[in-house]
């Protein structure tokens, strides 16, 4: 028996917000031509500097969230998230291969990838292959797109097939069940919510009533329609937690509702921001690292749901 998709909050429209298409292009063009200018010096004893400065800005996470939906003692995967990668601007497959070892050495259930994988250019994913080797959890590899994922309005097929064709199931609007010790899981993503179209109810089509729900979106603004449909988990990154931060101050934080770093709750539902692996525009953080999580959820109510 699934959800009766009628019983569920009507998704507010239009999710992405009053963005036209020729701003989007305007902010590609502007943001691509300030990481060409960035990556000229990446072979540089400057740009080596700010390389080795990222490197060294670098966290591992761990995040043990309470989901009181569900009763204590719930057998949940244990998550290994990346997420806000942009691979080729100032992170190499080298970097990403020693993240992949650090998460790898802490042996996640499960793999997800949080968008942002590329930067600018579609060949910056064959960049991704070799860290993959190190991960190999039981329950698999799962992405979802992110803005940058986008190189062109609307273009996702080479990035998704490229993805699928490493093992990689994209999320994309869908949703997977998997089980775990003697349970089952429902694992969903949404396209992304700036540059994609995102639908909540394809994404929970054939989840199972008090099924443990947990949902991968790019954008953290989601969390509002997700909350409301009984989603216990979300998981997303794009804000990089301001990338940089003044006093606690950041100028850019990408989300309407101030949802850039750690963990938020609206009701029983539960939204993870990381910060993630890479920085995108200019190489440097201030006053902010970077990360890559591993996330052990647990049940914390033993309440009907």
């Amino acid at each position: 028996m699934t959800l009766d998709a009628s019983s569920l909050p009507a998704e507010p429209a239009p999710l992405r917000g009053p963005v036209s298409l020729a701003r989007r292009r305007l902010r590609r063009l502007l943001g691509g031509t300030l990481a060409s200018v960035c990556d000229v010096f990446f072979p540089t004893a400057l740009g080596r500097s700010l390389h080795r400065r990222l490197l060294a800005q670098l966290d591992v996470e761990v995040v043990e969230p309470e989901l009181p939906r569900l009763p204590a003692g719930t057998a949940l995967p244990s998550i290994a998230f990346l997420s806000d990668l942009h691979l080729g601007h100032y992170l190499t497959a080298a970097d990403l291969e020693r993240m992949a070892e650090r998460l790898g050495a802490l042996a996640p259930d499960l793999v997800c990838l949080g968008g942002d994988l590329i930067n600018h250019h579609a060949e910056e994913l064959e960049l991704l292959w070799p860290a993959l080797r190190h991960l190999a959890p039981p329950l698999g590899v799962f992405a979802v797109p992110g803005n940058h994922d986008y190189v062109r309005p609307g273009e996702l097929d080479a990035w998704s097939a490229s993805l699928e064709a490493h093992g990689v199931r994209v999320l994309k609007n869908r949703g997977a069940r998997l089980e775990h010790g003697g349970g089952t899981l429902w694992l969903c993503g949404a396209d992304d919510l700036t540059e994609g179209t995102p639908d909540l109810a394809q994404a929970l089509a054939g989840r199972q009533p008090g099924e443990p729900t947990i949902l991968l979106s790019h954008h953290p603004d989601l969390f509002r329609e997700a909350s409301a449909r009984g989603v216990d988990l979300q998981l997303s990154g794009h804000t990089h937690a301001g990338q940089i931060r003044f006093f606690g101050w950041a100028p850019l934080h990408h989300s309407r509702f101030g949802w850039v770093n750690g963990l938020y709750s609206a009701g029983a539902a539960r939204l993870y921001v990381g910060r993630g692996g890479g920085v995108t525009a200019l190489p440097i953080r201030i006053g902010t690292r970077s990360e890559v999580t591993l996330l052990r959820p647990r049940g914390a109510s033993a309440g009907p749901r």
